[in-house]
């Protein structure tokens, strides 16, 4: 059978062959992960529709395939690890063709997935990267194939108006911009088209694809909306350190693993609740800054493909050990990409930790649509003067970044300072 790129969502038309998960030869079974496609909105795994043999890999990583376009041959009626062989050829996958009892084709994974349910998983992925999908500030969408070109062409996106649904840039768009009279490739666009880089005998080129190449893509947006500036504080917080000691024990107990997240997540919160611009959100296009009245707080997770920011929902109404809890899923999911959409979407301001691995602090780059980011780096314990004594203290950094065209430096300043306050002296939390 011929196993065709399903269409998995509204306005993708096409996608990247990011990594065969399968060689030809293997032996599949119906609903194994065989393939990562990325779109311009996420990678995701496409699983076999049913159980066979890889013929033939029509498409090569790195080649953009249609929706509709073979992907790859499965012969089928083979046995596979003591499985009784298929008794039909299955039918194929292309767009617009019927599963078997109706309702939507379905594409395979480990729990009957339909073209709907994998849909949402393109979203809930995207929405880390990608929150809203529109134009903003001249950043517009647009399919790879779309993006190859505006670079063989010398076309800056941002200043082509896309045509597509929300704002998708197409084909036809380019090939309008560059034919009318009076456009014209400004020299910037030209001085920032991609150079090829020369290589050095013994170096290793790694295709920039899937989830890095979103993540990519998604930094140099942020980068180049947000005026970025990075307000840095120190903390004492033996106090925090002593009370979470004492408290570990009890909180194992009740189920948790109480890390010092939990309660810089609450701190924070307490923060935000005093300078509601750090909670906030610009639309460009509507001219407003929007005032979030939730607080929900993306934690960002290291998984082996890259950042990803699971939220930790309604944070304010949670205590301490349910966050604790909460954290540890989350975590435990994002990186097994297991996470549901609603968990990896909404957040209103972002945390980052590298923990105990090392560094004096970091200028983290906002994850958009917010206009702030912490960094918490690792606790060490130093010299410290105490009512003109030194002694050692533990001590810890934060490092805010901010997007300084919706909060000035006294707000962040007054936010940062509350968030300190709390973390030296977590009992004030009790008063939260």
């Amino acid at each position: 059978m011929d196993f065709k790129l399903p269409d998995i969502g509204e306005g993708i038309h096409e996608g990247e062959v990011v990594k065969w998960l399968v060689k030809e030869g293997d032996a599949v079974k119906e609903d194994q992960p065989i393939v990562q496609v990325m779109t311009d909105k996420a990678t995701v795994e496409i699983p076999s529709p049913t159980t066979g043999r890889i013929g033939k890999i029509m498409a090569a990583e790195g080649k953009v395939a249609l929706v509709g376009s073979v992907l790859v041959t499965i012969e089928t009626g083979v046995a596979v690890a003591g499985k009784p062989a298929a008794t039909k050829v299955a039918p194929a996958n292309g767009p617009g063709h019927a599963a078997a009892g109706g309702g939507p084709p379905k594409i395979g994974t480990d729990t009957m997935i339909t073209r709907e349910v994998v849909r949402a998983a393109v979203e809930a992925q995207a929405a880390v990267i990608a929150p809203v999908a529109r134009r903003v500030n001249g950043k517009v969408l647009a399919a790879p194939a779309t993006r190859k070109l505006a670079r063989e062409m010398g076309v800056d996106l941002g200043t082509v108006s896309g045509s597509g649904p929300n704002g998708r840039v197409t084909k036809d768009d380019l090939k309008t911009f560059v034919s009318a009279p009076t456009k014209v490739i400004s020299a910037p666009a030209a001085a920032f088209a991609p150079m090829a880089i020369a290589s050095s005998a013994g170096d290793e080129r790694v295709p920039l694809r899937g989830l890095r190449k979103i993540i990519a893509e998604a930094m140099h947006r942020s980068k180049s909306t947000a005026a970025h500036y990075t307000y840095v504080e120190e903390v004492d917080v033996t106090e925090l350190v002593n009370f979470r000691a004492s408290a570990k024990k009890a909180a194992e107990q009740r189920g948790a693993r109480l890390t010092y997240l939990p309660f810089i997540i609450k701190a924070v919160v307490a923060g935000l609740k005093e300078s509601p611009y750090v909670n906030a959100s610009l639309d460009d296009a509507a001219g407003e800054i929007v005032l979030k009245k939730s607080y929900n707080i993306g934690v960002a997770a290291a998984t082996d493909e890259g950042l990803m920011v699971p939220v930790v929902k309604d944070a304010d109404k949670k205590s301490l050990l349910t966050i604790a809890k909460e954290l540890d899923d989350l975590a435990n999911r994002t990186r097994a990409k297991r996470a549901t959409r609603d968990e990896l979407r909404g957040s209103t301001f972002t945390i980052t930790s590298l923990g105990s691995l090392g560094g004096l602090f970091a200028t983290p780059i906002i994850n958009f649509p917010e206009v702030a980011i912490m960094g918490v780096h690792k606790i060490v314990k130093r010299p410290w003067v105490i009512d003109d004594k030194i002694v050692i203290r533990d001590i810890m950094l934060l490092s805010l970044s901010l997007d300084h065209r919706v909060v000035d430096g006294a707000v962040g300043a007054q936010f940062m300072n509350r968030v300190v306050e709390i973390l030296q002296d977590p009992k004030l939390l009790l008063l939260e």
